[in-house]
């Protein structure tokens, strides 16, 4: 998270990573605007490119190659990620509901969720098709029906519903790839039986004679039969039953029909037409809410046109302008969508039709120019220029004159108590979060005094500790989560119940609206991840800053005879982890704009995994000695518990968990800030020498946020141990070395390949 020089005053929220979305992001983060804050909530981490995604069907691109990552673009925009599917919007406090998390609260609201496929009135389509969008869904059923086929030995029968320009692309591109793997495996493509059904009079209504006549002649070529003018009433397990009672079996229905709309915007109150989709003025601006805005698949414009991406990479430039000039109460300008436009349409193999207006051609010629075409584009968001912000004198623009004086206040905000929240703000955060009461919390949240009093119950210990760092995402709840969940850690490693947390927080400077919301965001998140553990709240302190931070002193229970330390491993003991490891290197990496999107993703969910009942069944099970894995990373941490244990350890550096991208970040020379210091620590390494070159050997010294626990296990309990950690969740849980007896001399730790 970058520290930002002007508070925020303003906040537009983009719902959706569509096609318009990423054009908004790109434009931003060339040009800002000081004093406007961007958050993009979005369902997929990448986002599909439609234009080839037909080429990844037939397997001429990778993933990468068609997806944009939107974890980098929001960076390179200064903007915020949510990663999470918005179900409703509240149109009257402007804020926006994403199950699993706060409401976020917007200024200006900007929709582009593309569509999906209808199947309205149409029994069965979910449970026995597969609609093509979510394509992220899509793409993993897509992978299930090529085992599938390539499993079955008989006749396999694919029935693909929508005669538009996707239906068709879509069939021929998967049959060119079922045929390709089978001819590939010595199989007979003949076995494959393509159809293709359309409740239209003819396929590709929206393109001229042409065209439709040049995809009637490959169709045929390809043995996919096409049927016109024949709805499809209901999907059954079997296959289609069709208007007027006839039944046409399938072993696989793909199903592409025209667009739809989710209910959510019509349930808030937004004005759409008969069919759902957000209704909108020239300007791409809601005709019934001023301050939403929508482009793509999910509009319906004054002029219609058809949906299709072309429309929506046309519509970001003017949905970019009119946001900025919106947030400025400046005069907006008109989207005129294009009359005609060039359409590839793809062949399935390396072979395109173009369609514009009453022209048409084909050629390979084409599928060159169109895979050219389909480069350039993603090569515009895949590989960003680096850029500086533009000077803050765009603010000037921002028509709020209380903002304006809070933007002139900034530098003279007070240091020592003048930097704390005030006390009206914290008083409304705190009312809003949810009351909990622990009987051994005697003076808590809920009192007017000045400190919290907490009662040890007889027979137990209290064990504390404390942990406070700034913010590495720019996600205030789920930075809240994680630094409860990594100070949670220290109690659980020594085998503690937690009991109470007192926070200190530091919110950027900004309007009273959005410190508050920052600020309860950040509280709620560290809640979510508290009261299930058992703890409470019981107070802490909050200020104003220069960029987001925030830390916890936890507090756990425990019997004295039961607390669990580093120094107790016996040799013969194996060594067992409960998480992968990786965290630095990855969020290293996603401050330059390196990691992709769904590293980070995996990253922060690891993170969100509470290590309680890690802890729980390793002590259940016998452990002879617990930590967590934390700041000094897996080698440091390691170390200090042979020491303490008087112990030498071996340990199987390719048997370690590693989380996704984090091997290829290190091996780019992309390091954690902390990481040199950790690297004094190859002093402990008996053989360094020997396994420097490994792959793995830089994340030995890699400081982990919210890492899982190290622990030592009597060897005839670990592959029981392992089983049960597996079974509560830790998929990766596993044996990573074992306990030694103590050389005569020499580093405690020797690494193996």
């Amino acid at each position: 998270m970058q520290p930002s020089e002007v508070p925020v005053l303003k906040e537009i929220v983009l719902v959706g990573g569509g096609h318009a979305h990423v054009s908004v992001l790109r434009m931003f983060g060339m040009k800002p605007v000081p004093g406007v804050r961007l958050t993009l909530i979005t369902r997929d981490i990448h986002t599909p490119y439609s234009g080839m995604l037909p080429g990844l069907i037939a397997g001429h691109y990778d993933f990468d190659q068609t997806h944009i990552d939107l974890g980098p673009l929001a960076r390179f925009a200064g903007a915020r990620l949510y990663h999470g599917e918005v179900d409703a919007i509240d149109l009257e406090n402007r804020q926006v509901q994403v199950p699993g998390r706060p409401p976020v609260p917007y200024d200006l609201l900007s929709i582009n969720i593309g569509s999906r496929p209808s199947a309205v009135g149409v029994p069965g389509v979910l449970e026995h098709a597969m609609p093509v969008k979510p394509i992220d869904r899509w793409l993993e059923r897509w992978g299930a029906l090529q085992q599938r086929v390539l499993a079955d030995k008989g006749p396999f029968r694919v029935a693909v519903v929508g005669g538009g320009a996707g239906g068709v692309e879509l069939a021929l591109s998967t049959q060119h790839r079922l045929a390709t793997l089978l001819r590939e495996r010595g199989d007979d493509p003949e076995r494959l039986h393509f159809d293709l059904f359309t409740e239209g009079a003819e396929i590709l209504t929206n393109h001229n004679p042409g065209v439709r006549r040049r995809f009637r002649r490959v169709l045929g070529e390809r043995g996919i039969g096409i049927h016109e003018a024949c709805p499809v009433m209901a999907v059954e397990p079997e296959g289609l039953r069709l208007d007027g009672g006839g039944f046409h079996a399938a072993d696989a229905v793909l199903w592409v029909t025209s667009a739809g709309a989710p209910d959510w915007p019509r349930e808030a109150g937004l004005a759409v037409d008969a069919q759902g989709f957000v209704e909108v003025d020239r300007y791409l601006r809601s005709v019934s809410h001023p301050e939403v805005f929508a482009a793509g698949d999910i509009v319906s414009l004054p002029d219609p046109r058809p949906k299709s991406g072309v429309f929506a990479v046309r519509q970001g430039p003017v949905l970019a302008e009119n946001l900025r000039c919106a947030v400025a109460e400046r005069p907006l300008t008109p989207y005129r969508p294009q009359k005609r436009f060039l359409g590839l349409i793809s062949t399935g193999d390396r072979y395109a039709i173009a369609s514009r207006g009453n022209w048409s051609a084909e050629g390979r010629w084409l599928w060159t120019w169109k895979d050219w075409i389909d480069r350039r584009f993603m090569q515009r968001f895949n590989e960003l220029p680096e850029m500086a912000g533009e000077p803050p004198l765009a603010v000037k623009g921002i028509a709020d004159a209380e903002a304006i004086r809070e933007v002139s206040a900034r530098a003279m905000r007070c240091g020592g108590c003048g930097a704390k929240v005030g006390s009206t703000l914290l008083s409304r955060v705190v009312g809003e979060l949810p009351a909990r009461r622990h009987d051994d919390v005697l003076v808590g949240l809920d009192a007017p005094d000045d400190a919290a009093v907490f009662e040890v119950p007889p027979g137990k210990v209290m064990v504390q500790s404390v942990d406070y760092f700034r913010a590495f995402i720019d996600d205030p709840y789920l930075f809240g989560r994680i630094a409860a969940n990594h100070a949670l850690g220290d109690l659980f490693a020594m085998g503690a119940e937690a009991q109470s947390a007192l926070a200190i927080a530091t919110v950027p400077y900004g309007r009273e609206r959005i410190v508050e919301q920052t600020l309860s965001d950040l509280m709620r998140g560290a809640l979510d991840t508290l009261i299930p553990t058992g703890g409470v709240l019981a107070g802490g302190h909050s200020g104003e800053g220069a960029e987001l931070a925030f830390g916890l002193t936890v507090n756990g229970l425990i019997e004295r005879e039961r607390l669990m330390r580093k120094g107790g491993m016996q040799p013969g003991d194996q060594l067992i982890l409960s998480k992968p490891i990786g965290t630095g290197t990855l969020f290293a990496a996603q401050m330059r704009g390196k990691a992709k999107g769904r590293w980070i993703d995996s990253a922060l969910a690891a993170m969100l995994v509470s290590s309680r009942d890690a802890a729980r069944c390793l002590h259940a099970l016998g452990a002879t000695a617990c930590t967590d894995v934390t700041g000094f990373g897996l080698l440091g941490h390691l170390v200090e518990m042979a020491r303490a244990s008087g112990c030498d350890v071996t340990l199987e550096l390719v048997a370690i968990p590693v989380l996704e991208g984090a091997q290829e970040t290190v091996a780019a020379g992309i390091l954690s800030s902390l990481q040199p210091q950790n690297l004094r620590l190859r002093r402990a390494v008996r053989n360094p020498e020997a396994v420097a070159g490994h792959p793995r050997y830089p994340l030995l010294f890699d400081p982990q946020t919210a890492g899982g626990l190290l622990a030592s296990v009597p060897a005839d309990r670990a592959e029981a141990c392992i089983q049960q950690l597996q079974a509560l969740g830790y998929e990766e849980a596993v044996c990573i070395g074992r306990v030694e007896a103590a050389g005569e001399e020499g580093p405690p730790v020797l690494l193996q390949v």
